[in-house]
């Protein structure tokens, strides 16, 4: 097939790349930040969210890049000095644009966060304040289920939905008896419901995975999470409803057996045909399309024989063309190398691949489509 793209444009040393001509665009946190979010707006802005500090009892910031590459000022994200915790890769901030392209965050409270969880930490919620100018005091918005271990995650609409979901055990049993909880706003982050389990009770919840949601153009929200049925079958498993958070459908994407968490994220994009997921198995990174009206998934490996691959991000451009980002050689501890490969409208890889080093420990990579039809991968 006849190749339009070449590799990307930058001025870091990189191994694996062939020759470029600038489709992808590598850029660093602002002010040496890391574990970024990114989603953009259709507008030509990026929205951002990144991490600073101690690991173990840091902030999030808040930024938007414009379509030139410049940066607006960083706005500190949570209302309490080192309420966020970046120990792991998978406790960070997740970001999501609702009406009006309003902002809202959630991330893992740290040790020092308030308000506490009986045995253990909080899930923290804020949003851009109306002026745009600051966020709103954090909220912690676990009512009974249970501390959080990994990451929560949410999803917001147009129409002033906000999804919070995260994963907890309000009893005992471990994993296997682990369940994904759902709270829901209806008026922009106003207020939300308490939180209800909405996960099947013999799949459980690997505790220490993160998860990840999208509301697609129709309306459905998509949860993607890790099971831990019988504290073995950490199986990628989707969760879907149609009808606004009230039921959902379970699809097992892949099967894994495994005697331990694997301290693993997972990714979801909004694609021209519907919606792709993102995730790791066994050191391998798989991506698939959930076809519409249907739970039927065809997984593809990235290409490649590195080992050790972990924490997948994907988007796609106004094209159809989409991007998959990875990590390579990134450890408990450990830092690594960000990686990555092109595809073009139809889904076949193009020459568009490459990676770069210098992952800091607990770093992550966010990939987001700039209005020119390139990507961005911030790292």
């Amino acid at each position: 097939m006849r190749t339009l793209y070449g590799s990307i444009l930058l001025a870091l040393t990189m191994t694996g790349a062939p020759a470029t001509d600038g489709r992808v665009q590598l850029e660093r946190i602002p002010g040496g930040g890391f574990q970024p979010q990114a989603v953009a707006d259709g507008a030509g802005l990026t929205h951002v969210i990144y991490f600073k500090g101690t690991a173990s009892s840091g902030d999030l910031y808040y930024v938007r890049r414009a379509a030139n590459g410049t940066y607006s000022t960083p706005l500190r994200v949570n209302s309490q000095p080192g309420a966020a915790i970046a120990t792991g890769t998978v406790r960070g901030g997740q970001v999501a644009l609702g009406r009006g392209n309003r902002v809202h965050v959630i991330w893992n409270g740290s040790s020092t966060a308030r308000p506490q969880m009986p045995g253990g930490l909080p899930l923290l919620y804020s949003r851009l304040a109306a002026g745009g100018d600051a966020f709103e005091p954090q909220r912690n918005l676990i009512t009974w289920s249970g501390a959080v271990d990994g990451g929560g995650t949410l999803a917001a609409d147009d129409t002033g939905r906000v999804f919070v979901a995260w994963h907890a055990n309000p009893g005992t049993g471990g994993d296997a008896r682990a369940a994904v909880y759902l709270t829901q706003s209806d008026d922009d982050g106003t207020r939300f419901a308490r939180e209800r389990r909405i996960s099947q009770e013999a799949l459980g919840a690997c505790a220490c995975c993160s998860m990840r949601a999208l509301v697609d153009r129709a309306g459905s929200l998509h949860l993607l999470y890790r099971a831990a049925g019988n504290n073995v079958d950490r199986d990628m498993t989707l969760l879907t409803s149609k009808d606004g958070g009230a039921t959902f459908a379970t699809t097992r994407l892949h099967p894994w057996k495994l005697e331990a968490c694997p301290l693993s994220t997972a990714a979801l994009a909004q694609g021209p045909n519907g919606v792709t997921a993102a995730w790791e198995t066994a050191g391998q990174i798989y991506f698939a399309r959930v076809a519409p009206g249907t739970a039927a998934v065809s997984p593809d490996a990235a290409p490649g024989t590195s080992p050790m691959r972990k924490h997948p991000v994907m988007a796609y451009n106004g094209r159809g063309e989409a991007l998959l980002v990875w990590l390579d050689g990134t450890a408990w501890a450990r830092g690594g190398s960000v990686a990555w490969q092109m595809y073009d409208a139809s889904g076949v890889p193009t020459i568009e691949r490459g990676t770069a080093a210098g992952v800091p420990v607990w770093g992550l990579a966010a990939a987001a489509p700039l209005p020119d039809g390139r990507f961005l991968i911030l790292y």
